[in-house]
């Protein structure tokens, strides 16, 4: 029978006694433990069992990496000059000094070195502000480096002071600079400061405090600070980043419908006649007087009249009344014509050119819907949805019925649609048309929009987008992503302090590094209740917000006159434009107002010099809250250093409350200001002209009988 597990048989011969000849892997040892047994063989030598890793860490692991979008499928945006953090979590084992640099890789190839700073000392928070000079497809990864320099300053500084190993530690110092100054490119005066400190720590007739000082100079450190060391250098990912001009960030936008610009009601035909290109040219004049600079126009294509829209909306339209311009094509042409009443593409191009003349960038509505009488229906009715019954289905979003306007349906022929959209936006492009701002482009597929945007850019990567997407936030904030360089927001809606300042944090966090906000009080679609009750005051107060929190903010035309009347029912304009001509009879622009046709284009012309003024509004990152005693006022600053070292710092303090005025205490975070807890400045209201002297509490009264917002700048003391 077999022998039971583990008992030793009598009958094994001898183990080898330690002078026989075995090979030193199988050799047994004669040992024997505590327990009286023989002790286990020593294992054989280990064999690697994997690969080395497929995504090495590096010596110095660089993680979390910011911005970065989509895990850097999609690149991060920024324009020329505009400043933002990159950050990451860098360390290293041991106590050896570990450092990090942001790396800049122009278009071009040229890669620029920005050094990083550790935000919580000791720690693994690095960060960096950076930024780019030139519009392109960019790069940028952050290094981590082991830093020879300072683990010496670290060791010697400790171990000289104690004359622990002193002259060991000056002569590895003078090693260190000696390596610092063979193996780094700089200037000759950088040069000079390394071999004299070098000198300086080698020289036995000084101190040993003052050889240790020799390599601690300030400007030793500037130094290796700008040009260091770097050893065991491990680079992260490289992650895209799209620069683009100032625009794509930074403006004032005015809307108008062209058709209303010069029509009138002729009481002698009792029917109304149509503005033109050439009358809402005459326009432009006004639009920048009051310091804007893109006017934005509503569809100006041939309007069908299958299914026409009456005054508000309504289904009885009679043959004088012009039908919605997003019921898109008639017989006279779809989306690459201009409708007849309003002119020619001469009169186009002179309209374009009247624009830039004044400084105006001229801003296209594109509007991918047709009226049914649209040549797309007839030439390619698989473009659209044919319902059970054989009819076309019309546009909803319940309640609201748009019986003129039929959808694409992008699913039976995607690449013909393409095609077909990619064309017409080339007509307006050669006709001088740089900015779009898309309707509905969230009723359409994503990947048509990052297709379409990324073709027009291989040639003309000037081209801005704006989508008007009130929708979910995962469509806006990933429309923003595939490349739309502006995004309408719930700005709106958001009239609550605690609202406002949840929406900004968001707006400038992490999401400004893809999503840049474009705030409108009102739209030719969106009149609120807020807006419809609120009063001059909230008129004021809401193009004021607009204007001075983010960089890009539009006006709907009208806003001057506090058109503010709402259809029953709708959180829209009764006699809405959108259905109708609207005369309004405008005056010329004079700062300073001219009557009652003027209205608020005061104001909204100092805002835009406000903005003009002061380009720390040009920036969204550098939004920062601070505390208010009442729940109706909210406080926020922008603060920037410029090219020339100055401070451009604005303090903004706003009365939520339309109807009552608030008096209350502001709380000022001074660090975010650039200054100390104890500090006192000058703050000078840029809408009044007051001044006051300010520190960190602070005492306000604004509302409806005087002003609902403060405009401070700051000057220091």
């Amino acid at each position: 029978m077999p022998e039971p597990t583990g008992v030793t048989d009598s009958s094994s011969p001898d183990l080898p006694s330690a002078d026989s000849e075995q090979s030193p892997t199988t050799q047994v040892e004669d040992t024997v433990s505590s327990a009286g047994t023989a002790a286990p063989p020593a294992p054989e030598a280990a064999t690697p069992v994997s690969l080395p890793p497929q995504s090495p860490l590096g010596r110095i692991p660089v993680q979390g990496v910011r911005p970065c979008v989509d895990n850097g499928r999609r690149p991060a945006k920024s324009v020329v000059g505009e400043e933002f953090v990159v950050d990451a979590t860098v360390f290293r084992e041991g106590h050896d000094a570990v450092n990090a640099s942001v790396v800049l890789v122009t278009p071009a190839g040229e890669e620029r070195l920005v050094p990083m700073t550790c935000v919580n000392v000791g720690l693994n928070a690095w960060e960096a502000t950076v930024s780019a000079d030139a519009p392109g497809e960019w790069h940028y990864r952050v290094e981590g480096w082991s830093d020879p320099y300072a683990t010496w300053v670290h060791d010697a500084t400790i171990k000289v002071a104690a004359d622990v190993d002193t002259e060991l530690m000056l002569e590895e110092g003078a090693r260190v600079l000696e390596r610092a100054d063979a193996e780094v490119e700089r200037p000759a005066e950088g040069s000079r400061l390394l071999r004299e400190a070098v000198t300086a720590l080698r020289d036995e007739s000084a101190t040993a405090g003052e050889r240790l000082g020799a390599g601690l100079t300030q400007e030793v450190q500037a130094e290796l600070a700008e040009r260091p060391l770097r050893d065991m250098v491990s680079p992260s990912e490289d992650l895209p980043l799209l620069v683009e001009r100032e625009r794509a960030l930074v403006g004032a936008w005015y809307e108008i419908f062209p058709r209303s610009e010069g029509a009138y009601y002729d009481e002698q035909t009792r029917r109304w006649v149509s503005g033109t290109l050439a009358t809402a040219g005459d326009r432009l004049e006004g639009i920048a007087a009051m310091g804007f600079d893109v006017v934005y126009l509503t569809p100006i294509h041939p309007i069908g009249t299958a299914a026409k829209k009456g005054p508000n909306n309504t289904l009885d339209a009679t043959a004088e009344d012009p039908g919605s311009p997003y019921a898109i094509g008639s017989a006279d042409g779809g989306h690459d014509a201009i409708h007849p009443d309003l002119g020619t593409f001469e009169d186009f191009d002179t309209f374009v050119a009247r624009a830039e003349g004044l400084g105006l960038e001229v801003a296209m509505d594109l509007a991918l819907q047709c009226s049914p009488d649209h040549p797309w229906v007839a030439a390619h009715p698989e473009w659209f949805t044919t319902r059970a019954d054989g009819t076309i289905a019309y546009a909803e979003n319940p309640p609201k019925k748009y019986q003129d306007i039929y959808p694409l349906n992008f699913d039976n022929d995607p690449a013909g649609i393409y095609a077909e959209v990619r064309r017409v936006v080339q007509v307006w492009i050669d006709h001088g048309v740089k900015i779009f701002r898309v309707d509905n482009p969230h009723t359409k597929p994503v990947e048509f929009w990052q297709w379409l945007i990324q073709d027009v850019a291989k040639d003309h990567p000037d081209v801005i987008w704006l989508a008007e997407a009130f929708t979910k936030p995962a469509m806006m904030h990933t429309l923003a992503k595939v490349g739309f360089q502006q995004s309408y927001t719930y700005y709106a809606w958001r009239n609550e302090k605690w609202e406002l300042e949840e929406y900004m944090l968001e707006l400038s966090g992490e999401a400004a590094a893809y999503m840049r906000p474009s705030f409108w009080p009102t739209t030719h679609d969106i009149l609120t209740p807020f807006m419809q009750h609120g009063g001059p005051a909230a008129w004021r107060l809401r193009a004021a917000l607009a204007a001075l929190l983010v960089p890009t903010y539009g006006i709907y035309t009208g806003y001057e006159l506090h058109e503010h009347l709402a259809r029953p029912g709708a959180e829209e304009q009764l006699d809405n434009e959108k259905y109708q001509y609207k005369d309004r009879r405008w005056f010329s622009f004079t700062p300073g107002g001219d009557g009652d046709n003027d209205g608020l284009g005061w104001y909204l012309l100092r805002l835009n010099e406000i903005r003009k003024e002061h380009p720390t509004l040009h920036w969204l990152r550098n939004y920062r809250r601070h505390a208010v005693d009442d729940a109706s006022v909210m406080c926020f600053s922008k603060r920037r250093v410029l090219a020339d070292g100055t401070e451009d710092t604005l303090i903004v303090v706003a009365n939520l409350d339309p109807y009552n005025d608030r008096e209350t205490w502001v709380h000022l975070d001074m660090p975010e200001l650039g200054m100390l807890w104890t500090d006192h400045f000058e703050v000078s209201d840029l809408i009044t002209g007051q001044v006051h002297s300010w520190g960190e509490h602070n005492y306000v009264r604004l509302g409806p009988s005087t002003e609902p917002v403060h405009v401070f700048a700051v000057r220091r003391y």
